[in-house]
């Protein structure tokens, strides 16, 4: 038995989600499909607008002043979405953990999968390990995975501008 890696993966994944929301239901489930989900989800016409949600209730753990503020956040959505943990067998996997019921919807499934995902991240790597982007104007979320912990910057490009502003500033 081996432990889903709920952690890293579900964090980038709703990143990425948030960064670049697709455009309707299949895109944000070909995005699961990226990140290495394999279950197959019952349609429903809401499921696009009901995910968006769930993306935009995780932004405010993402936007959260301080990691109590974020713990009580993340706890709440939780708490509302998580469910026991189960040991599972499904496509070809190997028994791992589930924290959210086997038959739910791709908003649930979002929900339960990104807040545990988040917690285990903040947990496991630090809570200052979650937040956008310090180039201004940019407001990408960035998800630091760098071994020392001190990510700033969704990418080089907006590392480097940030690095030339405040040159110039110093400069002027």
């Amino acid at each position: 038995m081996h432990l889903n890696p709920y952690g890293e993966y579900a964090v980038i994944m709703a990143a990425s989600l948030a960064n670049d929301w697709p455009a309707d239901r299949t895109g944000v489930e070909q995005r699961t499909r990226d990140f290495g989900m394999t279950m197959e989800f019952a349609e429903d016409p809401g499921d696009h607008a009901r995910s968006r949600a769930v993306i935009d209730a995780w932004l405010s753990v993402v936007d959260a002043p301080d990691a109590a503020t974020r713990a009580v956040l993340l706890n709440s959505q939780m708490a509302a979405a998580a469910a026991y943990p189960q040991m599972v067998d499904h496509d070809g996997e190997g028994w791992h953990l589930h924290y959210r019921d086997a038959t739910t919807s791709l908003p649930s499934v979002l929900e339960a999968v990104i807040s545990v995902g988040t917690a285990l991240h903040l947990t496991g790597r630090g809570a200052h390990r979650l937040g956008r982007c310090h180039a201004a104007p940019c407001r990408r979320v960035i998800v630091d995975v760098t071994r020392n912990g001190r990510q700033r910057y969704c990418s080089v490009r907006c590392a480097n501008r940030d690095a030339v502003r405040r040159h110039r500033a110093r400069s002027a």
